[in-house]
C-alpha cells in the first residue's frame, strides 16, 4: 500500500464545524445535479441556487461548463500559458479517465466549499456511479451522514436529443465529437438517489420547489440536521 508523502501532513483548523453553522445559521453541504446533456440540470439548479439565497442560505453553483474554463480546463485552453507538455499533462478532455478526474478535482473543491459552510449546488454530467459515490464518501467522510444530496434530473435521451441546446447531440450524431454522453458514451443513472426530478415536462420552477420541499423537511436543513 502506497504512503502519503511525509510532507504532507493534515492540519486541523482552529475554527469547527459547529462554530461555522452558528455563523451561517445552516450547515454547508453539497446538492449533487446529474443527468444527460440537456437534461436541464444547470437551470434546475440556478432555479434552486435563487430560491435558497430569497431564504437568506449561503450558497454557490458550481457549473460543469464554467468549471471547464478554469480548474478543469482542457489542453486547447492551457497550451498558449502552460506549453504543450504542460497541457497535456493536465489538461481535461471528455474520455473516461478524464470524467473521473474532473469530478475528482470538483468533488474536492465541492467539500471544501461545503466545509466553509456554503451550500454547494455542482451541476455535472457525471455519468459514472462510482465517480459520484466517491465524491458522496469524501463529502460525508468529512462532514456527516446528509452532507451529500444527490438529485437526478431524469429526462429520457430523445428529449434530451430534441432540445440539443448546445447543438452537441447533433455533432455527436455525425461523428464531428467522441465520448459524447448518452451517444458513444454511457451514463449510469443513480440507483438511490435522495431526489429524482421529471425533467421532461414539468417547468424549471415546480421542480425546483420540489428540492427546496426535500432539503427543508427532511435534508440538510432539517431540525435534526441543524443540530
Amino acid at each position: 500500500m502506497s504512503q502519503q508523502d511525509p510532507r504532507v501532513v493534515w492540519h486541523a483548523h482552529a475554527v469547527t464545524g459547529a462554530e461555522r453553522r452558528r455563523l451561517m445559521g445552516h450547515r454547508g453541504c453539497v446538492i449533487w445535479f446529474t443527468g444527460l446533456s440537456g437534461s436541464g440540470k444547470s437551470t434546475l439548479a440556478n432555479a434552486v441556487d435563487a430560491k435558497l439565497v430569497a431564504r437568506g442560505i449561503h450558497t454557490f453553483l458550481l457549473d460543469g461548463d464554467n468549471i471547464r474554463h478554469g480548474l478543469c480546463a482542457g489542453p486547447n485552453l492551457l497550451t498558449q500559458e502552460h506549453g504543450e507538455d504542460f497541457a497535456q499533462r493536465f489538461g481535461l478532455g471528455f474520455g473516461p479517465l478524464d470524467r473521473e478526474e474532473n469530478i475528482r478535482r470538483i468533488g474536492a473543491v465541492a467539500q471544501l466549499f461545503a466545509a466553509a459552510g456554503l451550500v454547494t449546488l455542482t451541476a455535472f454530467v457525471s455519468p459514472y456511479r462510482r465517480d459520484r459515490q466517491r465524491v458522496r464518501r469524501w463529502v460525508e467522510s468529512q462532514g456527516q451522514s446528509g452532507d451529500f444530496v444527490e438529485v437526478y434530473v431524469d429526462a429520457p435521451l430523445e428529449i434530451c436529443e430534441q432540445r440539443d441546446p448546445k447543438g452537441l447531440y447533433k455533432l455527436a450524431r455525425e461523428g464531428k465529437i467522441t465520448n459524447f454522453t448518452g451517444i458513444s458514451d454511457p451514463y449510469e443513472p443513480p440507483t438511490n438517489p435522495e431526489i429524482t426530478v421529471p425533467a421532461a415536462h414539468r417547468a424549471p420552477d415546480d421542480l425546483a420547489d420540489q428540492v427546496i420541499e426535500y432539503l427543508f423537511a427532511t435534508g440538510p436543513f432539517s431540525k435534526e440536521q441543524l443540530r
